[in-house]
């Protein structure tokens, strides 16, 4: 079996979760298996559950993987433009990936990298920026919603299709019970793939919760 034992050298946690991604986002969601993976890979089914025991453990390798790329901000950085550059990384990490997202569905993104890279720093950096506990819990609570909503809902990388899909829908509602919907199309169809929209309510949430707003000693220069 010589075949076996040199694809099963190679088999990293980098590897594996490098070729889980890419059947995800090349087929789709659904072609995703544990032993889809191990035929990709070259290894046994039971080569590949040592490693992670099952789909849950391997979602959590690949988001782990995928966290690592987050950036690492200096800790001098303001706050605003700190927080602005780690939840747009984000949003772009996930907008890339949606069928992971599609994946984890309802799991918690808790892998130690995301934590390490995102959670950790965010909640220390507002920590120094003069926020109590609770606020910057609350702060991280809503930019990290509102990112995980805005990347969850739309393909980003196939936006003709929300478009149509939307369209389908709209035409089929009654223009005299839902006038607003039915009648404002042109406007509508644009703002479901349109990445402006998360960036401006980004910014929009960032200004709210900033304390160098909320305490004028504290501005920025």
């Amino acid at each position: 079996m010589p075949r076996q034992s040199a694809s099963l050298d190679l088999a990293t946690p980098q590897y594996i979760a490098e070729t889980a991604l890419k059947i995800v986002d090349q087929d789709g969601h659904t072609a995703l298996s544990l032993r889809a993976l191990a035929d990709a890979l070259g290894i046994s089914l039971a080569a590949l559950q040592r490693r992670c025991t099952n789909v849950a453990g391997l979602l959590d390798l690949v988001t782990d993987h995928l966290a690592a790329s987050l950036p690492d901000i200096p800790a001098e950085t303001d706050w605003g433009t700190a927080t602005e550059q780690r939840f747009t990384a984000l949003y772009e990490l996930l907008t890339a990936h949606p069928g992971l997202v599609a994946l984890r569905g309802a799991r918690p993104w808790l892998s130690p990298q995301l934590l390490k890279r995102l959670v950790e720093p965010q909640l220390a950096h507002s920590l120094r920026a003069g926020m109590t506990p609770q606020s910057a819990i609350t702060a991280y609570r809503q930019l990290y919603l509102l990112t995980l909503g805005s990347a969850s809902f739309v393909d980003h990388r196939n936006p003709q299709s929300a478009q149509t899909a939307t369209r389908q829908a709209l035409a089929a509602l009654d223009p005299d019970e839902f006038p607003a919907l039915t009648g404002n199309l042109a406007s509508i169809l644009p703002a479901v793939v349109d990445h402006q929209v998360y960036y401006g309510a980004l910014h929009q949430l960032i200004q709210a919760a900033d304390p160098a707003r909320a305490d004028p000693r504290r501005s920025r220069p």
